[in-house]
């Protein structure tokens, strides 16, 4: 009798279970990360041309219907974008070759903006990730994490989000933003084993940054990065999952990204 009772509140709180997680998924609030790209689109300093949306056809045929179709010419790192592991890393990973499962899964937000909106050359410390799990616990295997640094406030305004208006490679030693620690990444990959990193500037190396360390070290390891990353500030802690989704490239060593998060509703 005793056996059969188990039995059935198993049963009972399987079903449960199912139930609750049913209505999580309905509950999912989704957040667009992702700036549009278009004429304010940021691209590096170096960058001529930027985005470019040309008109092909626009326009009311002769047939009587609407119709239109448009080309665009874009540098495969700029705006909201991914960074392959080819992109710093030999015969690593090409945007193509990345499975849905290193962009896709779990996040959390680690929020250095503090600290980062007083120091334009802010680097994100191990300190920061100890403190944030202080909190909310110790970071999980294969978590997608981001850090807010407060900058995405500044997008597209060059000056404040680059440190510096001026475009051609007399820019690029004027660039002046946050970025994260080459210890740091070191210390999450090693001891973390994170999935990808992202944040809201517009390099997971800081402007000033000349040996591009933290590209690096997480590319070497087949592990994605995404940058300028938007709407962070409307995201909690944790709780979080991300679906990180560029354009599928050939051989490419970025891309176009739109990635969103997905939160469970408290309303």
């Amino acid at each position: 009798m005793n056996r059969i009772l188990l039995i059935a509140m198993l049963f009972i709180f399987s079903c449960s279970q199912k139930e609750e997680n049913k209505l999580n998924l309905e509950n999912i609030e989704w957040i667009d990360l992702s700036y549009s790209f278009d004429s304010t689109t940021l691209y590096w300093p170096n960058n001529a041309t930027g985005f470019v949306h040309t008109t092909d056809a626009e326009g009311i045929t002769p047939l009587g219907y609407f119709y239109s179709s448009y080309s665009i010419c874009t540098p495969e790192h700029g705006g909201t974008h991914l960074d392959a592991p080819i992109h710093f890393a030999k015969n690593k990973l090409t945007i193509d070759q990345i499975p849905m499962t290193s962009l896709t899964g779990k996040a959390v937000v680690i929020d250095v903006s503090e600290n980062a909106l007083k120091d334009r050359d802010y680097l994100v410390k191990i300190s920061d990730v100890e403190a944030w799990e202080k909190e909310n616990g110790q970071l999980e295997e294969n978590t997608i994490v981001l850090f807010r640094t407060g900058y995405g406030k500044f997008y597209p305004d060059r000056e404040k989000y680059f440190g510096t208006a001026l475009k051609g490679v007399e820019g690029i030693p004027l660039l002046h933003f946050p970025g994260i620690d080459a210890s740091t990444t070191k210390w999450l990959v090693e001891n973390r084993n994170i999935k990808a990193l992202g944040l809201d500037t517009p390099s997971m190396d800081y402007g000033q940054s000349k040996d591009f360390q933290t590209h690096r070290i997480l590319l070497d390891k087949n592990k994605p990065g995404f940058e300028n990353v938007a709407n962070l500030d409307k995201l909690p802690a944790k709780g979080i999952y991300v679906v990180a989704l560029p354009m599928k490239i050939g051989k490419g060593s970025g891309a176009p990204l739109r990635i969103i998060a997905g939160v469970t509703s408290t309303k």
